[in-house]
């Protein structure tokens, strides 16, 4: 029988601007809904770790996390 004893997920996630609002008000938008993914994760009470968040040139956001997975242990996985 096998026993899960850690798991995370690593992703690469990039908030894209939305292209039917002009720019500044996009830039806004994606900076909004980065708040709100780090909000939604304290409030799931998952744990994570930023591994790097990089604005590009657009105004999007591309954010490198590791984060646990389901409800499993975390492990090492976070330090």
């Amino acid at each position: 029988m096998k026993r899960i004893k850690a798991a995370c997920i690593c992703q690469t996630l990039h908030f894209q601007l939305k292209e039917d609002v002009g720019h500044d008000y996009a830039v806004r938008l994606v900076n909004e809904e980065v708040v709100h993914y780090k909000a939604q994760l304290d409030r799931n009470h998952t744990q994570y770790k930023i591994v790097e968040q990089t604005s590009q040139p657009d105004g999007s956001i591309i954010l490198k996390i590791i984060k646990q997975y389901n409800q499993s242990p975390v492990g090492d996985y976070l330090q």
